[in-house]
């Protein structure tokens, strides 16, 4: 199968003779191999004669050998899974040793904050979970979703992307259009040994939301704001730099060092925004973050704190 998407992700049209010859089955045979694939990925595979077959939308797979050059830890590349978060904790119960990445091309469960579906069509986005091992107790976990976001809005502006910012706690937003998320979750103690995956969903050459699934907010992509595919490949191998280059920097001096340059690229600094907490809301001026990453609020012209993972943040005009 995957030898076949190889050949056909260039959306040009192939002959059943050429993908039969390349995968080793008979040209009958190809055709049924395609719909198995249709039906599997959800995929749009157009048959004409004379010309042969192609992808409704050429596309940039991921490759395991390029993604292992770019990451100075072990990679796991999957084709379908539920969720790389929950695979990432599946290998963690059965004994993998952190640190590791799993990536897929597809996730046919993808999750994002309180509860929500994080579309996830095969082959376009990015669905990445990173395993980490936290022994420095509460201080290496303080801020560590924020300082996440600081590395991901540097790998998109290395991609072409000159607009945009942060919304807290861990959503990247384009003109007000989310384009990206992080979802962090723990396993163990947090005040002793724990492991934290850090789960990066990014939308990279979407072009319209998956027919089998509703998106509940403005998004965009990479590919909308560009205006071109953009090789997947060589966005994960960025991103495997800045989060290199970030994390340690949380690590050795914490979320503090990072707390100005948060800020500074923070989408909301300064606005009127209410805060809902189940069935509560806060309505308030953000004035930043402290030092480990809660929002800092002026309610009624007194200094309020608020973190959390069941928070949602929204400007104040917003409906």
């Amino acid at each position: 199968m995957q030898s076949l998407l190889r050949l056909l992700q260039d959306g040009q049209f192939h002959s059943g003779e050429e993908l039969g010859a390349a995968v080793g089955v008979s040209r009958a045979a190809i055709w049924k191999r395609l719909q198995a694939l249709e039906a599997e990925l959800d995929l749009q595979i157009h048959k004409v004669r004379g010309r042969g077959y192609r992808l409704e939308k050429p596309l940039s797979l991921l490759a395991i050998d390029a993604l292992t050059a770019s990451s100075s830890v072990p990679v796991t590349l999957i084709q379908q899974v539920d969720s790389t978060n929950a695979e990432a904790l599946r290998r963690l119960a059965s004994g993998a040793i952190p640190p590791y990445l799993v990536i897929a091309e597809q996730q046919t469960a993808g999750r994002g904050r309180r509860g929500r579906s994080w579309a996830s069509p095969f082959g376009e986005n990015l669905y990445y979970s990173l395993v980490l091992r936290i022994t420095g107790g509460m201080r290496q976990l303080e801020g560590l979703s924020l300082v996440v976001g600081l590395a991901l809005l540097e790998a998109l502006r290395g991609a072409g992307i000159t607009e945009g910012g942060l919304k807290w706690p861990n959503d990247l937003l384009i003109d007000g259009r989310k384009i990206a998320g992080i979802l962090l979750e723990l396993a163990g103690d947090p005040a002793d040994v724990c492991h934290v995956v850090i789960g990066i969903g990014v939308n990279i050459n979407m072009r319209m939301a998956p027919a089998s699934q509703v998106i509940d907010q403005p998004w965009t992509s990479l590919r909308q704001v560009l205006g071109e595919q953009v090789d997947r490949n060589q966005f994960v191998a960025g991103l495997n730099r800045q989060l290199e280059h970030y994390l340690q920097l949380h690590q050795q001096h914490g979320f503090a060092s990072l707390r100005a340059q948060w800020e500074a690229s923070h989408l909301w600094q300064g606005r009127m925004v209410t805060l809902a907490t189940g069935a509560q809301a806060t309505r308030g001026r953000v004035l930043g973050v402290d030092d480990a990453g809660a929002l800092r609020l002026d309610v009624a012209g007194q200094e309020r704190l608020f973190s959390g993972g069941e928070l949602s943040l929204r400007l104040h005009d917003d409906s």
